[in-house]
């Protein structure tokens, strides 16, 4: 049903974003703000999709999976920002009901497909680690491809379902939603009759999605730590760490962050810190990660830079 019916029986079609509610003043400020965030992101993450794709020696299954994932991040926060920028600048701050709905959708399937490439990345290191006489052999560019589909496709349908039952669902009521994306926490507040089938399908796909892959991706690093240790010199354990320092990182900031939403106790600022938690892992993460990858890795470093000068490789 894509109508909300209010208190005062008027018929609407949309839901309202309260943002950050703050002075005209500190909403035109926080509109530069994030727009010099959102252009730096992409700057950051399409010029390490630039490097790897005019780059022939970077036509690997380490930094293909890479140029992927940098390609994610750049839809992952479009699939925020810009509407939020636009919230910052309006009065009413409404949001149509398709278009709550189809930011609900891209924003959770995006965040699900990063969760994919984390752990498939991981299990690229696990290999080129533990496995590196077999690596050329094993993740060959056919498995790559199969790989980066299966993480797309996984990503997209796993809360197909949920999304979609909820898009049918009636709301009634304040159609107020305390967050600058569209939740579905706030969302199923808001609905006339509570459906706890609902609720906890949602709630157990988000738990899956979260600890499935982290639990992938801590076995295959602590496999591949034990591989390292058992190297003899210690040059080789540096560089053997180094190529995994960057992927742990990412890891640490989206999945701490992420972690936070289960952890922090509940309280009266409970809506304000999912704002800001939900702000880090879909905001600064994808600004941060490009840097970090170039940053600890010297072959991106030098071909990012050559890119940001406009430079041909």
């Amino acid at each position: 049903m894509k109508t909300i019916n209010t208190h005062n029986n008027f018929t609407i079609t949309g839901f309202i974003l309260l943002g950050f509610p703050c002075p005209r003043q500190g909403q035109v400020l926080l509109f530069v703000l994030f727009s010099v965030v959102y252009l730096l992101t992409l700057m950051g993450n399409g010029s390490i999709i630039c490097a790897v794709r005019w780059d022939q020696r970077l036509h690997t299954p380490m930094y293909i999976l890479l140029a992927n994932f940098s390609f994610l991040e750049i839809w992952y926060i479009t699939s925020t920002v810009p509407n939020m920028l636009a919230n910052f600048l309006s009065h009413t701050k409404v949001i149509s009901f398709s278009g709550c709905f189809l930011q609900f959708y891209f924003f959770f399937s995006l965040g699900s497909t990063e969760c994919f490439f984390l752990a498939v990345m991981a299990f690229d290191r696990y290999l080129a680690i533990c496995r590196p006489l077999h690596y050329p052999t094993l993740m060959t560019g056919h498995l790559c491809n199969i790989l980066v589909v299966s993480c797309w496709s996984f990503g997209f349908l796993w809360f197909l379902v949920p999304i979609t039952v909820i898009s049918q669902m009636s709301f009634c009521g304040s159609r107020i939603i305390d967050h600058f994306l569209c939740d579905p926490g706030p969302l199923l507040a808001l609905t006339c009759t509570r459906n706890p089938i609902i609720e906890l399908t949602s709630s157990s796909l988000s738990s899956l999605l979260l600890f499935i892959p982290f639990l992938f991706i801590v076995g295959s690093y602590a496999l591949v730590i034990r591989a390292v240790l058992r190297v003899p010199s210690a040059a080789g354990r540096r560089k053997a760490f180094s190529t995994c320092g960057s992927h742990l990182a990412v890891v640490s900031l989206f999945y701490g962050s992420v972690m936070v939403m289960y952890v922090s106790p509940t309280s009266e600022h409970e809506a304000g810190m999912q704002k800001i938690v939900t702000l880090f892992y879909s905001v600064v993460t994808p600004l941060i990660n490009p840097f970090i990858y170039s940053l600890r890795n010297k072959d991106m470093k030098h071909r990012v830079i050559k890119i940001s000068l406009g430079i041909k490789i």
